[in-house]
């Protein structure tokens, strides 16, 4: 079940929703460093991360999944956000350069579908970058976090679902090493955490930030060629046989041609 708005609100505004966004955050920077001059989308409950992105870009919008709820955002100026279906998105095909995908794909019953859409409002070349739960990392496990609720995904389940919806992963973080509790030694610590699992590589991450790229064309499979079913007769005339007025084919073929044409023996 999808989570609701106001408890991703809550969430955020928590001490350890804090420190979540603030290691998102930086894994985001270092994704896209800047995204000036360019139309960036936020799919899911994004906000949290969309000022990263502010700075020049052409457009900058926040649309939250009608399952989930829509909040007003930003809370100065005119409004950005709008209530949406992920699978069938009110915009015109390669609308957007860029899209940010958060609170989202873990929460869809067809993420394959979203992803297509996502697809289509993308530019040519654009890219995606998607924030999703780590399934073996310890805030999948932990329904006390947004992080725990939905469906997470390996590694190997994120890149078979993006290249089953022709996009080209080309970049893999991991963030979120420090564990989901609000221990004041734990978040204190979470820098730490976040040095010591990236440099080591630890397995246990929370989520998978995945940068992938909008592939032109769709692939087409190589069919092996069939070869074709050729029929025959499967009685042929004899060359010296010649048909009379009212003579059956039977009976230019001979009596040893059709066993009904046979002599009955008598009794």
């Amino acid at each position: 079940m999808p989570v609701d708005v106001v408890d991703l609100r809550s969430f955020y505004s928590s001490p350890l929703g804090g420190v979540a966004r603030q290691l998102l955050a930086r894994a985001l920077s270092r994704a896209w460093p800047s995204a000036a001059h360019l139309r960036v989308l936020g799919l899911g409950y994004a906000t949290p991360y969309l000022p990263l992105f502010a700075d020049g870009t052409e457009r900058l919008a926040a649309y939250m999944p009608a399952t989930q709820g829509v909040v007003n955002w930003p809370s100065s100026g005119l409004s950005a956000s709008a209530l949406v279906d992920p699978t069938m998105l009110p915009l015109a095909d390669a609308s957007y350069d860029r899209v940010l995908l958060v609170h989202a794909l873990e929460h869809s019953e067809a993420p394959a579908e979203v992803l297509s859409e996502v697809w289509r409002i993308l530019t040519p070349g654009g890219r995606l970058l998607a924030v999703v739960p780590n399934r073996r990392g310890p805030w999948a496990r932990m329904d006390s976090t947004p992080f725990g609720h939905g469906q997470p995904y390996s590694r190997s389940q994120l890149k078979a679902l993006m290249r089953q919806t022709l996009f080209s992963p080309e970049l893999w973080l991991d963030a979120l090493y420090v564990p989901p509790s609000d221990a004041r030694l734990l978040l204190r610590s979470a820098w730490a955490w976040e040095q010591a699992g990236t440099r080591l590589a630890l397995p246990f991450a929370g989520v998978h930030v995945v940068e992938a790229t909008k592939q032109l064309y769709r692939p087409i499979t190589v069919r092996a060629a069939k070869p074709a079913l050729r029929l025959q007769p499967a009685l042929l005339p004899s060359a010296g046989a010649t048909m009379s007025p009212g003579r059956s084919v039977r009976a230019g073929l001979g009596r040893d041609a059709d066993p009904w044409s046979r002599p009955r023996p008598q009794r």
